[in-house]
């Protein structure tokens, strides 16, 4: 009878491929197959055998994908085949990966899942504009959540978001959440967060084409339309995001200059 592979959940962090632990690093390398998401990028790859072979399935919020049902009958079948598989995801596998779903599914197959965690955007966008997500000032935690709601499943409650995070002084990450900005900003307000409240919004962070841009809450819907921010992007929401760095500010200030200028 022939042994059974296994199947690694890996997280590839944010983008910047130097932000892969070196656990992960040894998983890809060892791989007979690696299954990889949307937003992994490509030099990520480049710790992989030769020979290992690569099946790109997508997955990103609000744009079409490989169906998961078949991205689990692949990964059960290589694995029962004897291979070691690899689940490449961009960030952390339990972070609003479908991690804990895929390694539930797998192991009522029968099959050894391990996971390695990676570094998730939203802490690492936060870091690389120099906002904390926590600070002895200005936030006593944060709450990590998704902006995109799954189809059979009801949205968040801003508005009660809202309220828990200013009474509490909490920092608030939301992943996937440019599309529904507007509904977020009115749901936070509606729940006693001040329109000055600063947010900051970074697209593709750790990325050479990472943006960033910082503002209030009452803006944020004004923000993402006048810079056509897209996704994959993080909004950071609470006191912290005032600490952003300078240069970001800086930068930004430019850009809206030149916005108006040629508006103008």
């Amino acid at each position: 009878m022939q042994q059974s592979g296994q199947v690694t959940l890996v997280g590839a962090g944010p983008g910047d491929p130097e932000l892969l632990t070196l656990k992960a690093v040894r998983a890809i390398a060892r791989a007979d197959v690696i299954l990889v998401d949307d937003l992994v990028s490509e030099q990520v790859l480049e710790h992989k055998r030769e020979s290992a072979r690569v099946v790109y399935v997508g997955k990103r919020g609000g744009c079409a994908s490989t169906p998961q049902e078949f991205i689990e009958k692949l990964m059960i079948a290589e694995a029962r085949a004897g291979r070691q598989v690899v689940r490449l995801k961009g960030g952390d596998p339990f972070v609003f990966g479908r991690g804990g779903e895929e390694r539930q599914h797998l192991m009522d197959q029968g099959l050894t899942v391990e996971v390695v965690n990676g570094v998730t955007s939203g802490m690492a966008a936060a870091s690389s504009i120099g906002v904390p997500l926590t600070h002895r000032d200005y936030s006593h935690g944060c709450i990590f959540v998704t902006g995109h709601a799954a189809r059979d499943v009801e949205g968040l409650d801003w508005t009660a978001l809202g309220r828990v995070c200013s009474q509490q002084r909490l920092t608030l990450v939301v992943y996937m959440g440019v599309a529904n900005a507007e509904s977020i900003q009115h749901g936070l307000i509606q729940g006693g967060v001040s329109v000055d409240t600063p947010v900051a919004v970074v697209q593709s962070a750790t990325l050479p084409e990472q943006r960033n841009y910082v503002s209030v809450v009452g803006q944020l819907s004004q923000l993402i339309q006048s810079h056509q921010i897209e996704s994959p992007s993080i909004l950071v929401i609470g006191e912290v995001a005032k600490l952003a760095d300078l240069a970001v500010l800086t930068d930004q200030l430019l850009q809206e200059k030149k916005l108006s200028h040629i508006a103008g």
